[in-house]
């Protein structure tokens, strides 16, 4: 298999997560491929994928599959793990968790793209996204204790990568001071060997890979 790859993106990390939980890893070849949007599309990444999206994997029958939902699902059907539930209440919570821990990674990666556009950002959007993440990660605080008492799944995947953003982007925002028992679950999390072997890692040579001040995303 093939798999379009970046050592900065939340969704690549996810998947890399998922590799190493289901005992995939060497069976995969990654490949770095640069995408942005204020770039042309990649062209060798169209090929497989025509919305220009990473992650993308390629099956060993040469399916390409997108986005990283589904190809977390897909590896784990493959292996024959359990990071998707079969019981229909815990397949559910875990399926909740991914979409809000996917969500605020997705408004996160926005964030920066607008805070990084040369005319300056609109605080129209960027203060509305500011109330998303907010209330986002005061649910998930008073989800804490659930999640630690539910068996690892894609549900944690999803949301360490959601935190790994705000480290990576927001290094200064303090964020563990204002929810602590997410801080507590996410500190017991970051112990697992999977995780600990996919990192989100910075291109030194990228402006983009900078961290973003924590002036405008405070949680006060």
């Amino acid at each position: 298999m093939k798999l379009h790859w970046s050592p900065r993106s939340p969704f690549v990390r996810k998947v890399m997560i998922v590799l190493h939980e289901t005992g995939l890893i060497s069976e995969v070849e990654c490949v770095r491929t640069v995408v942005a949007t204020n770039q042309p599309p990649n062209a060798d990444l169209m090929v497989d994928n025509p919305l220009n999206k990473i992650p993308t994997l390629i099956t060993g029958d040469g399916l390409p599959i997108f986005d990283s939902r589904v190809i977390c699902e897909f590896l784990d059907m493959q292996a024959g793990t359990t990071l998707f539930p079969a019981e229909p209440d815990r397949r559910i919570r875990h399926l909740r968790w991914q979409a809000l821990a996917d969500g605020l990674t997705e408004i996160l990666l926005l964030w920066r793209i607008e805070l990084m556009r040369e005319t300056g950002p609109w605080d129209a959007v960027t203060s509305g996204w500011l109330s998303k993440i907010r209330a986002t990660m005061a649910t998930i605080d008073t989800e804490a204790e659930a999640l630690a008492e539910e068996p690892f799944g894609i549900g944690h995947i999803a949301l360490v990568c959601a935190l790994g953003q705000l480290d990576f982007r927001w290094s200064d925002c303090n964020w563990r001071d204002h929810f602590p028992a997410l801080a507590a679950l996410e500190k017991n999390l970051s112990k697992r060997s999977s995780i600990i072997a996919a990192p989100i890692s910075k291109d030194d040579d990228d402006e983009s890979s900078k961290s973003l001040t924590a002036e405008r995303l405070t949680f006060a």
